[in-house]
């Protein structure tokens, strides 16, 4: 059985593709390879080059593999599903021709993934973290989403044969746990799977531990972080955004945060059989990315160490 373990661009500071102080794509890679990564997702829409030629040689000269490509963006909006669909046409008619990992036999999909983000909602941005305080989105509201993840979903499937996976977001209208669960009951796991985040749980008020077992027969993907607590406890008192908080270093190297990886590996690889992959993140101000090899290179070994990728 493998638990393989992938990267992601956030751990370099990109999550908005607009941000003048990104680093160059193909220091990304370069570093993804040295810090032992066999994947890597694509990051945000728009951050590598969508030219397949130029981003497979790129992949090829630092043996690494494409796991996901991702929509990071408003999924409430009627009026944004056109440029959704556009994604998802763009995104995966990109993935799909990269370089792919083998699947294990335990795998429940194949890769590449889409992962689905719900983003862009100053209300909620400012409330991460918060489920008491966050307004929910009206009936209507949230039906729309539901709509248009459904055919990002099914669009992605029956055109490219990539599996759309949700990601519950810090910031976003999919965050809390009554969000989550309302989303397990409007999508059928026939259209879409689950992609859950541990730091994104903790941030929000779950334990991931619990919340890994008690949605693991949606799951098909997972990503990994950890949380500096100290620094956790001081962003909840402040009225912050999602991001402007890992700009404040609330995440940090996997084994030197507050969650067990340890119970987690046993519950994952013991308990659950899981195969497949797990992608490391740790978001950042990409004016930190000078740290992120050395970080990344701790996470790695600090995994492996427990058995992961193995």
């Amino acid at each position: 059985m493998t638990i393989n373990i992938s990267g992601a661009p956030c751990c370099w500071g990109v999550d908005d593709p607009k941000n003048p102080y990104l680093p160059d794509w193909k220091d990304v890679l370069k570093e993804a390879h040295l810090a032992g990564f066999t994947g890597v997702e694509t990051g945000p829409y728009g951050y590598l080059p969508l030219d397949t030629s130029v981003l497979k040689e790129e992949l090829e000269k630092n043996e690494l593999t494409i796991v996901a490509g991702t929509i990071f963006d408003d999924l409430v909006s009627e009026a944004n599903l056109p440029n959704l669909l556009q994604q998802v046409e763009a995104i995966c008619s990109l993935i799909t021709q990269m370089p792919q990992e083998q699947a294990g036999d335990n795998q429940k999909f194949k890769t590449p993934y889409l992962i689905v983000i719900d983003w862009g909602h100053d209300e909620r941005d400012y409330a991460a973290g918060h489920p008491d305080q966050a307004q929910r989105l009206s009936n209507k509201a949230w039906g729309n989403m539901i709509s248009h993840i459904t055919q990002i979903a099914k669009k992605a499937a029956q055109e490219y044969g990539v599996r759309a996976v949700v990601h519950p977001h810090a910031g976003g209208y999919i965050e809390f746990s009554d969000e989550i669960l309302k989303l397990t009951e409007d999508i059928p796991y026939e259209v879409a799977g689950l992609c859950l985040d541990t730091g994104h749980l903790l941030y929000s008020k779950m334990d991931p531990i619990e919340w890994l077992e008690k949605l693991y027969h949606r799951v098909d993907y997972i990503h990994f972080k950890d949380i500096d607590i100290d620094v956790y406890r001081q962003v909840m008192n402040k009225k912050i955004r999602f991001f402007d908080a890992c700009a404040e270093n609330v995440m940090c190297p996997i084994g030197e945060g507050v969650i067990d990886y340890k119970e987690i590996y046993e519950l994952l690889a013991v308990k659950l059989k899981y195969e497949g992959f797990i992608t490391i993140e740790q978001e950042r101000d990409p004016r930190n990315a000078g740290s992120s090899l050395a970080d990344v290179k701790k996470s790695v070994a600090f995994l492996e160490e427990l058995g992961f990728n193995k």
